[in-house]
């Protein structure tokens, strides 16, 4: 089981772009709102596991 942890860099309208924190890596993850927790905001952080996004409580 893979675990990925991403920041919310930007909201743009129906996409978020996701920035991986848990490795260096300058790409950003374009991601549909629709899957993404409602309340997000930029600089929220998010933990990916089995194919689920949820706010980190950290």
């Amino acid at each position: 089981m893979n675990t990925f942890y991403y920041q919310v860099d930007s909201i743009d309208g129906d996409y978020a772009n996701l920035r991986r924190i848990d490795v260096e890596d300058e790409e950003l993850k374009l991601v549909a709102r629709a899957l993404l927790p409602p309340e997000i905001t930029e600089g929220t952080r998010l933990t990916y596991e089995l194919m689920e996004y949820k706010i980190s409580n950290d």
